[in-house]
């Protein structure tokens, strides 16, 4: 009973010394990482899905080691970083849906060019309506859906619930004026490898 209290505690050490601790915590929040909510279990759960999915992206482009930064908190991937094009942060977000365990993602990586006011005003106007109208839309449910636009390309990814809350989401997406094209990534409730019960 000793020897295994012993190794509790030096495993607990162990996962204390990775963790880290700061007065900012994850993402500037202000909470400390010492107090953290999370279980142990689910915190080596986390761990793992981060490691799995860094090895994965890695595996994809090497240059994402320094350009894309990952962290997971209870089975939700968090993606920052910048990248080439519209089409990489699909792709890494796709990536991020295949791993095995994943609630949701959260996708915040920016597009590298010069910045134009001009494109970059009627980007946002187009994603502020429809995510007015996914909404507005008593059939969607909003929150499961993150919506970039660039140079009027819509890029929706997300969860849905039904094939038919799938479709309200296109459709919705495909009214919105001047939009040039609409490029999802949707996955099914049904789909997902591992369902929150």
């Amino acid at each position: 009973m000793r020897i295994k209290l012993v190794i509790f505690s030096i495993f607990l050490m162990f996962l204390s010394s990775c963790a880290g601790v700061g007065s900012k915590g994850f993402f500037g929040t202000g909470v400390s990482v010492a107090f953290d909510p999370r279980t142990v279990g689910t915190q080596i759960d986390d761990s793992i899905m981060e490691k799995n999915f860094t090895a994965r992206m890695l595996l994809k482009d090497k240059k994402y080691l320094f350009a894309i930064n990952t962290q997971v908190l209870d089975g939700r991937i968090f993606l920052t970083g910048k990248v080439e094009n519209p089409e990489e942060k699909l792709q890494l977000t796709k990536l991020a849906w295949e791993t095995l365990g994943v609630r949701s993602v959260r996708n915040d990586i920016k597009i590298k060019e010069e910045f134009n006011f001009k494109q970059s005003a009627k980007d946002l106007l187009i994603t502020s309506q429809l995510r007015t109208a996914i909404i507005l839309n008593k059939k969607i449910k909003a929150t499961n859906y993150q919506i970039d636009t660039y140079k009027k390309k819509i890029f929706i990814y997300g969860i849905a619930i039904t094939d038919d809350e799938k479709d309200e989401v296109l459709k919705e997406a495909k009214e919105i004026p001047n939009v040039k094209d609409v490029i999802a990534s949707i996955i099914l409730v049904e789909d997902l490898r591992i369902q929150k019960n």
